[in-house]
Formats: structure tokens, sequence, C-alpha cells
């Protein structure tokens, strides 16, 4: 296998005062809501992942209205069936919580970033000072929120899992990338591929895509890796360019968290490092050899795959389902009006039906309900009638 075929960006991405390439990437240790909204379980996780050698430590944000609807019902996660909304009312941990977390990072030197799923989530991460923002792959195409962190100014790094290339391109036409920009500029928007399963299958990454969506937006790049390997898929990504690499990180695999069975323990994150660190030392042919001797050519070249964007096996049932669309609020009547206050951008998950996208909000708001619209619903264009009169 020729490495050259894999391709190095020459983006940079800038966070904190620290520049990250492909030959020193950004190394992220997701928490996530692991902490189980415990203070002393999330020091531990702090501590446990700048030991490993993570560059930043990452948590979310979480109000449960922000993501999904009451009505949601069971989610499937890794830990098996999930009632969603109601564990993400118990992980709602507020903004103190967070800032704590943020305080023990930068204490050991760590940088602390954060994931936002609305506008409250968002503008309290804002007022602690968060310098940097995470957007998860479900909230690409929740536009409300994207243009509220592009006003912020801040480093941003959006997961393109479940989505097709016209949601990145909407998604960074919001941030106003110039793709005109030369390809080696710093910039303060990072993009992760990434693959929406738990486990995420190491033959589903496609990493030979990296190169070419850091050529054709002219920005960073990295992968968000979902898979059970501390390794493989760090490592090619790596060779393919990543500027960013990013990982669950766990006590143990046999906690509660809701991401803990597919995340890394400490010592397994810290071979991760360690091996991200010692290939940036040696020629892409040397690594490329050992993964193959590690793992063999059928699984090397699956997981390198072809370079061409599309949804990944394991994902695809979750497009429109995952991915945010026009929700009611509560029980509409036909013949009442759309409103502000009755309609809401939210992820769909497997119950409800998914609506249309979020893009449309606007479009909708001051027309009539044409039929009944049952509480949590999706809404379709079926339901929209005429303009308010």
């Amino acid at each position: 296998m020729d490495s050259s075929l894999l391709g190095t960006p020459a983006c940079r991405f800038i966070i904190g005062a620290q520049h990250y390439t492909a030959q020193r990437c950004l190394v992220i240790a997701e928490i996530g809501t692991g902490h189980g909204n415990d203070r002393t379980r999330g020091r531990e996780l702090v501590s446990a992942a700048i030991e490993a050698g993570a560059d930043c430590v990452k948590f979310q944000h979480v109000y449960a209205d922000e993501i999904i609807h009451r009505n949601t019902g069971l989610v499937p996660l890794p830990g098996g069936d999930i009632p969603l909304y109601a564990r993400f009312g118990q992980l709602s941990c507020g903004p103190d919580f967070l800032a704590e977390m943020k305080t023990a990072a930068e204490s050991l030197g760590g940088l602390f970033l954060c994931t936002p799923f609305g506008l409250r989530s968002a503008r309290e991460l804002r007022a602690m000072g968060v310098s940097a923002f995470k957007v998860a792959s479900p909230e690409l195409n929740h536009l409300p929120l994207l243009a509220e962190l592009a006003g912020y100014g801040q480093p941003t790094i959006l997961s393109s899992g479940v989505s097709r290339l016209g949601d990145i391109e909407a998604a960074l036409e919001i941030f106003r990338v110039d793709q005109a920009d030369q390809a080696t500029a710093a910039r303060p928007i990072a993009l992760l591929h990434c693959v929406t399963a738990y486990p995420a299958p190491a033959e589903d990454y496609n990493l030979r895509l990296l190169p070419h969506l850091a050529g054709l937006f002219g920005i960073p790049v990295g992968v968000s890796d979902h898979s059970l390997d501390p390794i493989l898929v760090p490592a090619l990504a790596s060779l393919c360019g990543a500027v960013i690499v990013e990982k669950h990180i766990c006590l143990s695999r046999r906690d509660a968290g809701l991401d803990d069975p597919i995340a890394l323990e400490p010592a397994n994150f810290a071979s991760l490092v360690q091996q991200l660190r010692r290939q940036a030392s040696q020629t892409p042919e040397t690594t490329l050899a050992e993964l193959v001797d590690r793992y063999g050519q059928a699984a090397v070249t699956a997981c390198l795959g072809d370079g061409r964007k599309r949804l990944a096996p394991s994902e695809a049932a979750n497009y429109r389902r995952t991915n945010r669309s026009i929700h009611a609020t509560r029980a509409i009547r036909r013949g009442e009006a759309l409103t502000e206050e009755n309609l809401v951008v939210l992820r769909t998950e497997k119950v409800l039906r998914p609506g249309l996208e979020p893009r449309l909000l606007p479009k909708l708001i001051g027309r009539l309900a044409a039929r009944d619209l049952p509480d949590g619903e999706g809404v379709e264009w079926a339901d929209v009638g005429a303009p308010v009169a």
C-alpha cells in the first residue's frame, strides 16, 4: 500500500495558545456525562485523562428539553435501551459543576472543551468564560445553535457523523468559512469525521475521506472515534492528516455512564496517546507497516476506505432521526397558528416522526396548522397550511 495516497492536510487549528497540526494533533478525552453528576468522579476523570496524555477534556452541558422531546421514549445506547429524556434530566449538572471541572482541567495544564445543545447551554458556557466549543454530530443541522456559536468568534469543532456533504456545507456556511484562505492558515473552525454508531465498526470509518474534506473546505480535520479499539482508527486518521483525535474516556467500561461501554479506560487511553506521539516521529511508511503487521492488511484497507463521502452502513438508519428536525412542543389543533412557542428543533430518535429540516423553521412561523399535530410529533409539509390572515 502506498502511504503517499493517504495525504496530509496542511491546516493548523488553534485552541488556547497552542497550534495543532497533523504532526502534533490535539487529543481530546471525551468525558461527556460519564461523571454521573458527581463532582468527585468528574475530577477523577479529568485527572485520569490528563495523566493519560490528553491535551483536552470535553464535557457536555445537558438540558433534556434542548435535545429531545419528553415523549421520545426508549433510545438504544451502548448500555441498552434508555429512557433518555429522564436520564438527561438526571445528568443536567448546571454551569457551577462545569465551572469546577474547567478549573480542575486548567489547574492540571489541560484545555477545557464543552458541548452545548441549545441556546441556553451555549450562553451559560460563554458566561462561564469557556473559550472553545464542540458541536455534536446530531446538532450539525441545528442552525440556530450554530448561528449563536458563530457569533462568539471562538474556536469551534464540528462533528459530522450521520451527515451528508450538503449538511456539512450548510453548517460551515453559518460560520462564513472563507474557502479562498490559504490552506496553511490557522483556522478557528475544525471538522471531525465521525460515525454515529455505538460502537462504530472500524471498517466504516473511510478515513481516506479526511484529506478530501480538508482540501474541499480549507479547514483542519480530525476524527471522533466511537470504535472499540484504542489504536487503529486514531493512528490511521493521523496518517490521513487528522489534526484532532477525540475518543471517549472512562474509569471502567463496567461503569454506568451512557458511553462507558465504548470508552477507553485510562491505560488504553494512554496507549492511544503514546501511539500518536510515537508515530509523529517516524515515517508514514513505517507506521503503516506496523499497523498492517498488527491488524492485518484487510482491516487496514477496510478502515481507510475509498474516500467518498456517504453515510456509513452502521449509521445510515439514524439519518433524519438523530439529526435535528422541527417538532411540536405540545398538541397543536388544526387552524392554530404555528409559532416559536409551539415549534422546536429537536432530535427525533426512534419513536416520534421526523419533521422538516431546521432551516425551514422561519418559513413555518406565522402559518396555520393544516391538521391536528400530536404533542412531540415531527412537522411535515402536509401539516402546514395557509399564512395567518
